[in-house]
């Protein structure tokens, strides 16, 4: 494993929550937004991560084949989805956004968007990022340990 490969395993993974933090934030400010310019209530928005495969990485011209095990891979971001689960119904008949006439009247469709669960993932986002940012640190650390060392 190169030098760099370990901050870029963590520059990766911070990369990624942070964007998470961002679509959290997102949902939890629109959680009563009964109407967008898409038509409906909005919709809660996940972020999908998959693993970095075959990343082109700097090598070390001098380093022996059978050290160097290929750059770290980390994270990226492939996709921010839409959740598609049922939108929350309640009864409200002066609200502007209420149904009017059906089966469903006086009921305003709000998002589906649970603080509870929004809170949940925010917690677990920046708690990874805080792991990926001491990881970062604990190499930064062992580097210069390594210099001194050479001195």
């Amino acid at each position: 494993m190169g030098m760099f490969s370990t901050i870029n395993i963590a520059a990766s993974g911070m990369t990624a929550e942070r964007l998470r933090q961002d679509v959290i934030a997102d949902n939890i400010a629109n959680q009563s937004t009964t109407r967008t310019p898409e038509g409906g209530p909005f919709q809660r928005s996940r972020v999908i991560l998959k693993p970095i495969v075959e990343t082109p990485y700097f090598r070390l011209p001098f380093m022996p084949d059978k050290w160097d095990n290929g750059a770290g891979d980390g994270v990226r971001v492939s996709e921010i989805q839409k959740d598609t689960s049922p939108s929350r119904m309640v009864y409200d008949p002066t609200h502007p956004d209420a149904i009017k006439t059906g089966p469903n009247a006086g009921m305003v469709e709000y998002p589906n968007v649970n603080i509870v669960t929004e809170m949940v993932d925010m917690i677990a986002a920046s708690r990874a990022y805080e792991a990926n940012a001491t990881m970062a640190n604990g190499a930064k650390a062992m580097f210069m340990k390594a210099l001194e060392i050479g001195r």
